[in-house]
């Protein structure tokens, strides 16, 4: 965990802060060929690599999955270094410890706890890249299509609570393009931002038909949302705005479709183009992630849930495990750590739970590598 987290790897849209993952990966390659897995590194982008490390031979076996990237951080909003692994309060600080690169050592070291002779079904361990900016890493094993287990385990910090259940993302701008014009007369320009203002009504009318329609009570908000997070348009108070930008994120439930709920968007954008005489461009700004639904009387879900005798329950943040149901795999998230700690100045992964963590990896690598149940 140490030398994982003293090693940089931050992923962010910003070119200037964004930095290759290849160091992590390299780390973690050279300790899984150590440990006799055999390791396939797959280019993700220039710089950015997965790593898909399997012990063992055949099929249906277990994955167990973690991203290699961390967001940036503001190192002066830090108690300690964050690039460097700090024990206080019965707690391990650093960028990363538990979003989530703790998890990907402790799969590691749990996976020690057998022989390789042991293993009569596969295990994988599987570390992608840009989880926290693309998803491009688990996006190009979606694309692959090579089946990777049929059972699969992603350590996104849940407190060791199963989740088989998230929201799926989207993110959208809308630009309508008028005219300009001096502001003693309206008809001297066609107002983009009057316009804006009809189309956030129309998506206001969008998001209260969704919620009408769709609704699970697993989720702490059981309904979709669609929330308007920046705009702009205009430049001056005496002209007639000529162009207005607004960019929106829409959080949707398991059932609901990317490629529809854009289509929806569009088209109520381009009913009020039309009807205004303005012009519209749509750009996608995260391509967006799908929802994720895993059967509640999967076996995984079932096993997790005795194992850590907790009812497994639904997220609003997304994961990678929708591109790993996507392969055929059976997946839960389930990681130790905080939601809430991750991306926060001073990140930590409590250390009464790296204990818990083990024994829990280790039974799943017992149950469906070693013992296996089917």
């Amino acid at each position: 965990m140490s030398r994982l987290i003293a090693t940089p790897s931050i992923s962010c849209s910003r070119p200037d802060l964004d930095m290759s993952n290849a160091p992590v990966i390299d780390l973690f390659a050279n300790w899984c060929a150590d440990a006799g897995f055999h390791c396939q590194r797959q280019p993700v982008a220039p710089g950015k690599y997965n790593l898909v490390a399997t012990l063992g031979h055949g099929d249906h076996g277990l994955v167990l999955s973690g991203h290699t990237d961390t967001v940036p951080c503001d190192e002066s909003l830090w108690r300690s270094d964050p690039f460097r692994l700090s024990e206080r309060d019965g707690r391990l600080y650093g960028l990363g410890s538990c979003d989530m690169k703790s998890f990907i050592a402790m799969a590691l070291a749990a996976s020690q706890a057998f022989a390789p002779e042991q293993y009569r079904r596969p295990l994988t361990l599987v570390a992608t890249a840009d989880e926290e900016t693309s998803m491009a890493g688990a996006r190009l094993l979606a694309e692959n299509g090579q089946p990777l287990g049929r059972y699969c385990v992603i350590g996104e910090p849940t407190g060791l609570t199963p989740v088989r259940e998230h929201k799926g993302i989207l993110m959208e701008a809308l630009r309508l393009t008028g005219k300009s014009g001096h502001s003693s007369d309206p008809d001297l320009g066609n107002s983009a931002l009057e316009g804006m203002h009809e189309l956030i009504g129309r998506l206001l009318e969008l998001r209260r038909e969704l919620q009408q329609r769709h609704r699970n009570e697993a989720f702490a908000v059981a309904v979709p949302t669609l929330n308007l997070g920046h705009i702009h348009g205009g430049d001056n108070p005496n002209r007639i705005c000529g162009q207005c930008e607004l960019h929106i994120d829409l959080r949707f439930l398991p059932g609901m479709e990317i490629a529809e709920l854009r289509q929806m968007i569009h088209q109520r954008a381009a009913a009020v183009a039309r009807e205004r005489g303005l012009e519209l461009e749509t750009e996608t700004l995260f391509e967006g992630v799908p929802a994720m639904h895993t059967a509640a009387d999967s076996d995984l879900n079932l096993y997790l849930q005795e194992a850590t005798e907790r009812r497994s329950r639904a997220v609003a943040f997304g994961t990678e495990a929708p591109f790993f149901n996507a392969l055929g795999c059976e997946t839960i998230v389930i990681g130790p750590g905080s939601i809430d700690q991750a991306h926060q100045p001073d990140e930590y992964l409590p250390i009464d739970q790296i204990e818990p963590t083990l024994g829990l990896l280790r039974g799943l690598i017992h149950r469906y590598c070693i013992q296996p149940v089917s």
